[in-house]
């Protein structure tokens, strides 16, 4: 593994912050799955983290759900493939795309009027509709 895993420009993590443990998988494999390690559990202590800006970790809380344990921890399994390889580099990919989907603040959204025209055309739609509705009825008897 490489020193420093790069999540931005300016963030990175150390290599030695993640802790993988290998267990058996329940994906593809054949017998082989009965026998080999080969899926990948991998941990990395977010808010122990001294890499990581305390508004980032927030952010990544929120985004990480059921991965993240009560003692702040974000846990990765991978165990789509048959060997341990791919499934190590699948884990940590996905980790870092988590940790990189929390590094952008996400833009607020600023509540606007709908303009005049716009609410004529909700209306003239919703006339047009009525009227459409309206030829569709039965025609009463009174001609």
């Amino acid at each position: 593994m490489a020193d420093r895993i790069q999540i931005t420009r300016t963030v990175s993590i150390e290599a030695s912050e993640l802790e993988e443990s290998f267990v058996r998988g329940s994906g593809p494999g054949g017998q082989n799955v009965n026998k080999v390690a080969s899926a990948v559990q991998l941990r990395f202590d977010l808010l122990n983290s001294p890499n990581i800006p305390e508004p980032m970790k927030r952010r990544i809380e929120a985004l990480a759900g059921s991965r993240l344990t009560k003692d702040g921890v974000i846990v990765i399994t991978s165990n789509s493939h048959r060997d341990q390889p791919l499934n190590r580099a699948e884990a940590q990919a996905r980790l870092v795309a988590l940790l990189r989907e929390g590094a952008f603040v996400p833009k607020p959204r600023i509540a606007t009027r709908p303009t005049l025209a716009s609410k004529t055309r909700r209306l003239d739609g919703k006339s047009v509709r009525s009227t459409v509705k309206r030829l569709r009825e039965r025609p009463s008897g009174e001609d």
